[in-house]
């Protein structure tokens, strides 16, 4: 792709840190926060059910004592205190092998395209702002529906604001239901909501009030955020990226093809050298967007090998 490799003393005076990107135009598959998170949420889970259960204090196993600290305690329990760090680490907590599974794929699936775009840091301040929200919907929200009161574990409220996030980005995206049934990214959340608004007040021990409300705050984050509230469902519609971000080819096209600014809005210097690679690539430039646009449309996956190729190719000219 060659970006940046040419009048290079100028691109230097605008102080410009450039990186190379990873492979596939800037494209990880396992992004820092996402594999921290992964990883993380794994970690804790392995010694939740080996070391924490082999020890323990006062009489308690270790496991219980671990429970009360962090898990997300109702209010005014004097079994299992509140305390104020719950709304973050109950996210890390996990009650049982396949609540983990789903959340940490479901986090990888949806989230891995929007910390590509984003960037890790609004990634995780994404992801912990659903998380607390959740929290605090099922503190104060979920009494009023049920009169269960339960310490609450897992990540599925910051996965919903993810998955919100995902449909709103991608709304035409088709996501295989069960590996079969394709549905698209907008339907699919609309489903998703639909199911967690009617199961509130069942008795079955899923905390449905913290899926909406994950949901709802990201919603409501992202429409703060956005730079054209009247397309609320079209956050797709980017602002140019910050020049921070320029070793990011994947996030920067993405940024170029949705931005919402006219033609006469000021033009960044990485939009001014991805221009000017436009007309001296020896690569095909338009040929490389193509198979950018397929990315975002339809996944990476969705690549034939010779797209693979080319875009491995393109990726080794940057410096």
């Amino acid at each position: 792709m060659g970006l940046f490799n040419r009048d290079k003393d100028r691109f230097q005076n605008y102080n410009y840190k450039y990186n190379r990107p990873s492979m596939f135009g800037g494209f990880a598959f396992f992004p820092p926060v996402i594999k921290y998170l992964l990883l993380s949420n794994v970690l804790i889970f392995i010694l939740q059910i080996t070391l924490f259960n082999a020890y323990k204090v006062g009489g308690q196993p270790l496991s219980l004592v671990f429970m009360k600290l962090f898990a997300l305690n109702p209010i005014g329990s004097t079994v299992f205190p509140f305390y104020p760090w719950q709304l973050v680490t109950y996210m890390f907590l996990h009650g049982g092998f396949f609540h983990l599974f789903l959340n940490m794929f479901a986090l990888w699936l949806f989230g891995m395209e929007l910390e590509n775009i984003w960037g890790s840091k609004k990634f995780l301040s994404y992801y912990i702002i659903c998380g607390i929200g959740a929290g605090l919907a099922n503190l104060l929200i979920a009494p009023l529906f049920t009169e269960i009161s339960l310490p609450t574990v897992g990540a599925s409220g910051s996965i919903y604001g993810v998955l919100v996030a995902f449909g709103l980005m991608f709304p035409d995206r088709p996501i295989l239901v069960y590996f079969l049934f394709p549905i698209k990214a907008k339907y699919l959340v609309m489903i998703y909501m639909g199911i967690e608004l009617l199961s509130i007040g069942s008795n079955t021990g899923i905390a449905h009030v913290a899926h909406l409300g994950g949901a709802v705050v990201g919603f409501v984050y992202l429409l703060m955020t956005n730079s054209n509230v009247t397309n609320i469902f079209r956050f797709n519609r980017r602002p140019r990226p910050r020049s921070g971000n320029a070793s990011n080819v994947y996030r920067n096209r993405y940024y170029e093809k949705y931005n919402t600014g006219s033609e006469s809005d000021d033009v960044s210097d990485v939009d001014y050298y991805i221009e000017k690679e436009k007309d001296n690539n020896e690569v095909s430039q338009e040929k490389i967007d193509e198979i950018l646009d397929k990315i975002s449309k339809h996944g990476y996956k969705n690549l034939s090998d010779e797209e693979k190729r080319i875009l491995f190719e393109a990726s080794k000219k940057i410096h």
